[in-house]
């Protein structure tokens, strides 16, 4: 199979490098392909979604800080899943035990178009909004976001 990025002009596309632009010479004219399409993840926008995250966990007030007589530290990883999951992209699972907890769903840069990726960041902006940074307008957060990656 072969992976072809395309620019979308008015009424068609366009090879948007050189790779694709060889695989498309290589099609027979006349000939019926069938492929999915998907907008691939923008980086900067991937830049952007941690941004987010550390900017929330940074200003994040840990309400417990001591179980069972051991320091308990903030975790980074732990947060950006638990925003996941309350931005519903999680799915239930079952422990040995016979508990059920929700796990973070993979956001793997392949795994997740742009489209999806977008709808997402979002929803975590939202869960942010109300749960940690809860003074805090998305203007707020977007301003912050901005001046960490030196937008500003």
């Amino acid at each position: 199979m072969t992976t072809l990025y395309l620019i979308k002009l008015y009424d068609s596309f366009r090879p948007a490098d050189q790779a694709s632009l060889e695989a498309m010479e290589a099609m027979k004219p006349g000939q019926t392909y069938k492929g999915e399409l998907t907008r691939p993840r923008n980086y900067e926008f991937h830049k952007k979604f941690f941004a987010l995250i550390g900017a929330a966990y940074e200003a994040w007030e840990m309400p417990v800080n001591e179980y069972k007589g051991a320091q308990i530290e903030k975790n980074l990883d732990r947060f950006r899943k638990d925003l996941l999951i309350m931005a519903g992209y999680g799915y239930p699972v079952v422990n040995i035990k016979g508990d059920v907890r929700y796990e973070a769903k993979s956001m793997s840069f392949g795994g997740m178009d742009q489209v999806e990726f977008e709808a997402l960041y979002s929803r975590v902006v939202d869960v942010i909004l109300q749960k940690v940074l809860t003074h805090y307008t998305k203007d707020d957060l977007q301003r912050v976001v901005n001046e960490i990656l030196g937008f500003s």
